[in-house]
């Protein structure tokens, strides 16, 4: 379930990441001209990055263009839910929602979304 912006509900946001996999200058062209449409990269870590708020079309093709450059080139992607920022404008989970309380319960339990623990 997503919500409008301005919900009172805690409000929730995947964030998915994928290092850059070390390349040479060709492989990493390749890379970045495969995810530069679906995210941004951060220089100082070399590192794409997006927020979804909600299981869209928009989403389906970020998750696929960075498990690609991951088939691909090796790019170590992650998953985590994270609580949105004041100023996030854009659909987001809440608290009411079945991924929103994965999401809150794998953050509390300090463990990154899909990860299971030890014990299970």
């Amino acid at each position: 379930m997503t919500s409008t912006p301005h919900s009172n509900s805690v409000r929730w946001l995947l964030e998915v990441t994928a290092a850059a996999a070390p390349a040479g200058p060709a492989a990493f062209e390749e890379q970045r001209q495969l995810l530069r449409s679906v995210a941004q990269f951060d220089q100082a870590s070399r590192t794409w990055w997006a927020r979804i708020g909600a299981l869209d079309v928009r989403a389906l093709e970020l998750l696929q263009r960075l498990y690609e450059a991951a088939q691909r080139f090796g790019t170590a992607v992650r998953v985590e839910a994270v609580a949105a920022p004041d100023a996030w404008n854009g659909p987001c989970f809440t608290d009411v929602g079945e991924l929103a309380s994965l999401a809150a319960a794998q953050a509390d339990r300090g463990r990154l979304l899909g990860q299971l623990s030890c014990a299970e």
